[in-house]
């Protein structure tokens, strides 16, 4: 009985936020709640869950709130020199080397910062709104693969190292064949959501002036940023009691499953914490191709929805894209690289 109500509730966190403006608008506040009754569900709310709950989203909403405040005290600084290198380069090629050198950089400098990086030079580039939602959520799949390549780069990383108890450079030796090519695809495509015709008219310095006192005019105050950790924050936290909550479905059913069917319902990911996978399914025992199909699973499907990602979540949040818009593209986008990596390992 209690599995089907888990099966319910996980149908619910997917499908919901598609259907209701109003729980889309508000989707921390829907996914905390739902979180919340995950946990009680399964049996798994105690008090050690709910103060790492409330303790493990610190680092990641004080990073994100001190970046927003220093972008905000050094963003005309920033978008001139933004401007400067479009003057240099085409907008096509500036697009591909940022996806390029944030998707390969985010194993040193974290999933964070270079989510962080990528809104603050999206939110400066001259593209249409939809050119650049396409862009930002193919650069989110760059960084949630790239960052998987140290342990350094994001929490999957860091649990996947020691829980098969292996050294710094173990994640880089078994996926930088996949990863790798993966990023510089993820670049490739990224051109092609840029429309080079309507940046034209900012290639000369008195264009980018211009645009640089539009934007200043309607930068976000403080408070937006304050808002904006607080919401990631809040998201964060949802993740662990959603992770923690589907346990019992996750050890009864999920693990017994052997690995190619394991790789496409790893697919879940798109709305849970990938860590807390990650945890769950890896073992010591497990061979190098098991490992490997399971967590090239769970990068790739992290990026189809806003919960899938920590990079997803800041982007969204900072660029307003709501969870359909980036279904429309992150779903299609994900199935698509499962499929191709899936013939790749198996």
């Amino acid at each position: 009985m209690i599995i089907l109500v888990l099966l319910l509730l996980l149908i619910m966190v997917f499908v919901l936020p598609f259907i209701f403006g109003e729980i889309e608008e508000n989707l921390e506040f829907f996914l905390f709640v739902m979180g919340v009754l995950v946990a009680i569900t399964s049996g798994e709310m105690c008090q050690e869950l709910v103060i790492r709950a409330l303790k493990e989203p610190l680092m990641i909403s004080l990073v994100v709130l001190i970046s927003g405040i220093l972008f905000e005290i050094f963003k005309a600084k920033i978008k001139n020199f933004i401007y400067f290198v479009l003057n240099t380069l085409p907008l096509k090629v500036f697009i591909f080397l940022v996806v390029i050198m944030l998707g390969l950089l985010s194993s040193i400098i974290t999933a964070i910062i270079s989510s962080l990086i990528l809104v603050e030079i999206l939110d400066a580039v001259p593209l249409k709104r939809n050119c650049k939602i396409n862009v930002t959520i193919v650069a989110c799949f760059a960084i949630g693969l790239g960052a998987a390549l140290t342990p350094v780069g994001e929490p999957l990383s860091t649990i996947a190292v020691s829980k098969m108890n292996k050294d710094f450079w173990y994640l880089f030796s078994l996926l930088a064949i996949y990863i790798i090519p993966g990023i510089l695809v993820m670049g490739i495509l990224s051109t092609f959501f840029v429309d080079n015709k309507f940046g034209e008219h900012y290639n000369t310095r008195q264009s980018c002036q211009k645009k640089i006192i539009i934007c200043d005019s309607k930068c976000e105050k403080y408070v937006d940023v304050v808002s904006r950790s607080c919401k990631v924050y809040l998201f964060v936290m949802a993740l662990h009691f959603l992770g923690e909550g589907f346990n019992p479905l996750i050890n009864n059913y999920i693990l017994k499953l052997n690995t190619p069917i394991l790789y496409w319902i790893n697919m879940i990911s798109a709305v849970l914490d990938n860590a807390t996978l990650a945890a769950a399914e890896l073992s010591p025992r497990m061979t190098p191709e098991q490992v490997q199909s399971i967590l090239m699973a769970l990068l790739v499907s992290g990026g189809m929805l806003i919960p899938g990602n920590i990079p997803n979540i800041i982007s969204a949040n900072k660029l307003k894209i709501t969870s359909r818009e980036w279904a429309l593209t992150g779903f299609p986008l994900g199935i698509l690289v499962m499929t191709v990596y899936f013939l790749i390992l198996f």
